[in-house]
């Protein structure tokens, strides 16, 4: 298993100011979609810099895939509060009014 070591650390202060900025940007619902998506670029890129068996590829492609899933149903909740509500502001989604 090789390890490129730049590729790695990148990912994981990638990984790291993404996080912080998930919990301090914390109002829109499009920043924190933001966070989240660039928190899977940098797991995909820590993967990626890790992975040289195949299982692992496989791996990699099924976090591609979720990363899609998750960015494709953030969007429609997007669009769906905007559509309501007007805004994007995380404290008007609420689960008792949908």
């Amino acid at each position: 298993m090789t390890i490129f070591p730049i590729m790695f650390l990148c990912g994981t202060i990638c990984f790291w100011s993404a996080m912080i900025t998930l919990m301090f940007q914390y109002k829109h619902l499009l920043s924190m979609l933001l966070s989240l998506e660039a928190m899977m670029l940098s797991l995909f890129i820590m993967l990626c810099s890790s992975s040289t068996i195949s299982l692992e590829t496989f791996f990699v492609l099924m976090l591609i895939t979720l990363g899609a899933c998750e960015a494709s149903l953030g969007l429609s909740i997007l669009v769906a509060l905007i559509r309501t509500h007007g805004n994007d502001y995380v404290f008007n989604f609420n689960l008792m009014k949908c």
